[in-house]
């Protein structure tokens, strides 16, 4: 370890961690050009190399390496929250009984505009001049292809746009982005409209456009099959560097050691760095103008279906697993670091540069999702300055499960009748794999956001119920 590895959680949680995550997180520290302290949040669970909910950043001026297993395989996974000027009071058209419909027929339309599962195609293929459009200028190129709004784009991270690059991305990526624009993927992925039934900062929410009663729509998905594809490949190009002696992986070419091959990386300066960096930026871009084609069709399923224009605005748009270049300051010393977010999402002070005007004074939106059947938050940064992990926070509940001992445990189609006695629709691709997303799969919101409180990363403004759930 080059650097101190610390988690965000108290006796009890961390206990009931698992040994692989807590491994994967001091590997991480071992990283070459770590600096400051490797970071598991408090939904942090075992990954691929890093944790999910790992946050590691390494100083790109002395060798800081960039490893696409700090990012994930699906690059830019993350949410955008939309306010829908509608109240519980207004709900009445979507679950009134209608010739034996009812919130079903919303449902519906949701479902097929916004499709989800594997194979979801969104119903619009793209021609590779869009496709090459979007890669390199995100949800400004969906705007100009007619399924994004300018407005939205102020909204986003970073207005939605990295420095993308179309020739990074290879012709099988590219391939497999062409008709998926515009969904939802499956696993925790998922379109909510949700109801605000609790507010716990007034200021901040009242700045964020939320209010008590008032619906509201979250987007969780990413850059789908062409992210997927990105990562694999580099992936499997920088653990070929690498071979195994006495215990510990080393790559000759970029004289750098790693303790666990799945943590493969390139220095950030080198070509294969560069290669990496340019293609998960380009994957990026991708996922930015997929929740802002997601959201087009949120438009006008609402407008179709309430028969008139319905407000929604983009509260925020946050990445959940990306590597952004950012200045910090390490132990008193300037550190241009490159900053690894898996499963993590940026929590940025409101004096920040990145988010001054709308933010100034309150801190950047955080968003929380739950599981589909327990509450979903919104949290915000810091009033002012960058908290000690890096800017960051949690991004969500996190796995308290993995996949297969979920589907050994839950019964998918006891957790759909539960959750319709509470009231929440769910309109899922495959019935069995809600065994694998069911609330109990799933560590606990409400502590999540407790200790991410308690350690000052973040402060919890809002709390948003489920209502009507679309999922993979």
């Amino acid at each position: 370890m080059l650097v101190d590895a610390v988690v965000i959680g108290d006796s009890r949680h961390v206990s009931n961690c698992d040994e692989k995550s807590l491994e994967q997180l001091t590997n991480s520290a071992a990283l070459p050009g770590a600096v400051g302290e490797a970071w598991g949040m408090a939904d942090f669970h075992r990954g691929y190399g890093f944790p999910i909910g790992g946050v590691v950043a390494t100083d790109i001026e002395n060798g800081g390496v960039i490893s696409p297993g700090g990012v994930g395989f699906d690059i830019n996974c993350g949410v955008r929250l939309c306010s829908i000027d509608l109240g519980l009071e207004d709900l009445a058209p979507l679950t009134r009984k209608k010739s034996g419909s009812g919130s079903k027929e919303f449902g519906n339309r949701l479902k097929a505009r916004i499709p989800s599962g594997n194979r979801g195609k969104s119903g619009r293929t793209l021609t590779e001049k869009e496709l090459d459009q979007i890669l390199s200028e995100g949800a400004k190129a969906a705007t100009e292809i007619g399924i994004g709004y300018d407005e939205d784009l102020p909204m986003m991270e970073m207005n939605g746009a990295l420095e993308g690059d179309p020739d990074s991305v290879s012709g099988i990526a590219k391939r497999r982005g062409l008709g998926s624009l515009g969904s939802i993927g499956r696993g925790n992925h998922f379109l909510e409209i949700q109801v605000i039934d609790e507010i716990f900062d007034e200021h901040a929410a009242k700045c964020f456009g939320l209010s008590k009663g008032r619906l509201a729509a979250m987007i969780h998905t990413g850059s789908r099959g062409l992210g997927y594809q990105v990562c694999s490949e580099h992936v499997k190009k920088l653990e070929g560097k690498f071979k195994r002696s006495d215990g510990i992986w080393r790559s000759e070419e970029f004289g750098v050691s790693i303790p666990d091959i799945h943590l493969a990386s390139a220095p950030f300066h080198s070509d294969d760095g560069q290669s990496y960096f340019r293609a998960m930026s380009s994957a990026a871009n991708y996922a930015f103008a997929n929740r802002s084609s997601a959201t087009h069709q949120l438009r006008s399923a609402l407008k179709d279906h309430m028969r008139s224009e319905v407000d929604v605005e983009v509260v925020y748009d946050v990445c959940h697993n990306i590597a952004r270049v950012e200045g910090h300051e390490i132990h008193g010393v300037s550190c241009n670091c490159v900053v690894h977010r898996k499963g993590a999402t940026r929590a940025f002070g409101g004096d920040s540069l990145e988010i001054r005007g709308r933010f100034s004074g309150v801190g950047q939106p955080v968003l929380v999702p739950g599981d589909m059947g327990t509450s979903s938050y919104v949290m915000a940064g810091p009033k002012e300055g960058t908290n000690m992990a890096f800017g960051s926070s949690c991004h969500g509940a996190g796995r308290a499960l993995s996949r297969t001992q979920a589907r050994e445990m839950i019964d998918g189609a006891s957790v759909k009748r539960e959750l319709a006695e509470k009231g929440i629709s769910i309109y899922e691709t495959h019935e069995k794999y809600l065994s694998e997303e069911a609330p109990a799969a799933y560590k606990d919101i409400d502590e999540v956001v407790r200790l991410t409180s308690e350690s000052e990363l973040a402060r919890p403004v809002a709390r948003l119920k489920p209502l009507i759930v679309i999922k993979g």
